[in-house]
């Protein structure tokens, strides 16, 4: 366990010099808020190392010397966004073990999957809920640990291999990019709607604005508390605390037990700031997802559709990495757009079907513009 300079400093020119290194790392959020980032586990030729980010050790050395470095990591958007947030780390170049084994067809991409199908072994998963931020870690949460990159830079080999057997590398390479924007992203610009949880649509305004303010306060007691929002308040009392106190029934019945006097005042007074806002100053709702679907864009989503499963059963892929479903609604309704927002490897795949699809698309533009035309001409030809 690297717990100090004094120990990381021998290992940074070797780290260095490594053109691939595998990565994993551990976090506590079922056990701290904010999480924290608890242990990062490296994997260099020949050599497993832990390091400790909880201790007095400066990382920022090990952040340089990986710079160079193609960086191996399984399902890698989590840690990303680890690092993005903790060190303003991201890899210059990634190689995602989950994602290489999509692209190459596997239905089953868990690393305990791909260990056992290239390895024959079976990794125990006993540790995963385990509070990573107690020191010492148990003889079992550091084999754990070990074990998540102990096959990296070994799947790193034969993935690549095959990747490169059937053309496809560099489509991995153009989806690592993203998920490090994606990673940057996240941390630069959180999302505001964060409050807007499952079963948040069916609230009225006001109800909405009780839920926001509900939201934020859960989020610094959180903080205070230095425990997961859900300990504090779960997000299905939070929706029934803004439906009643909107609807004036007793909502403190509805409270934990163990809720003391002072969080029940602190609510109190959330509540009573939203009573006093102006409804100018509520939430609006937000507009459903769901779309009615014409029929002659029903007919063209099917045959998308059937085009993309044709070309992923001959590739052997999933269909929904070429395009989801929400993508072919959207090529549907604008192609243009739409298809401005895939990878490359995703446009050469279907760009053929595309050509087709413009031109439909754009008669079928044509014809919705005459006949709204010839709606408003007549709507106001009966006028007086």
């Amino acid at each position: 366990m690297i717990c100090s300079n004094e120990a990381l400093a021998p290992w940074l020119e070797k780290i260095e010099a490594c053109p691939v290194i595998g990565l994993d790392t551990e976090a506590d959020s079922l056990y701290s808020y904010p999480e924290r980032l608890c242990l990062i586990q490296l994997a260099l030729p020949g050599t497993l190392l832990l390091v400790d980010p909880l201790s007095e050790v400066n990382l920022e050395p090990l952040w340089q010397c990986m710079k160079g470095a193609e960086v191996v990591i399984h399902a890698s958007a989590y840690d990303l966004r680890l690092l993005a947030r903790h060190y303003d780390f991201v890899p210059g170049r990634l190689f995602d073990t989950m994602w290489a084994a999509r692209l190459l067809g596997f239905r089953e991409f868990g690393l305990q999957h791909l260990v056992r199908h290239f390895h024959d072994v079976q990794l125990k998963k006993g540790s995963q809920k385990a509070d990573w931020g107690k020191r010492p870690l148990k003889d079992k949460m550091t084999e754990y640990a070990l074990n998540d990159v102990r096959y990296l830079l070994s799947l790193y080999e034969v993935l690549k291999r095959r990747l490169e057997e059937v053309d496809r590398l560099d489509w991995l390479h153009e989806l690592a990019v993203r998920l490090g924007e994606e990673a940057v992203r996240s941390v630069s610009s959180p999302s505001d709607d964060a409050w807007r949880i499952k079963g948040s649509s069916r609230l009225n305004r006001k109800a909405l604005a009780c839920l926001q303010a509900l939201w934020w306060w859960r989020e610094k007691e959180a903080c205070g508390a230095n425990k997961p929002p859900y300990f504090v308040l779960s997000h299905q009392l939070l929706l029934q605390v803004a439906t009643l106190a909107v609807e004036r029934k007793n909502w403190e019945a509805c409270l934990p037990l163990r809720f003391s006097s002072r969080r029940r005042r602190e609510i109190r007074g959330c509540l009573r700031r939203v009573s006093a806002l102006p409804a100018n100053e509520w939430p609006e709702k937000k507009r459903s997802q769901q779309v009615v679907v014409a029929k002659a864009e029903k007919n063209r989503i099917e045959e998308l559709k059937l085009r993309r499963d044709t070309k992923a059963d001959t590739l052997g892929l999933d269909p929904a990495l070429i395009a989801s479903k929400a993508t072919l609604v959207g090529l549907a309704r604008d192609w243009e757009n739409q298809a401005a927002r895939l990878m490359g490897w995703q446009r050469k795949l279907i760009e053929g079907w595309l050509r087709n699809l413009a031109q439909s698309c754009r008669i079928f533009s044509f014809f919705s513009a005459m006949l709204h035309c010839v709606g408003r001409h007549r709507a106001q030809s009966r006028c007086p």
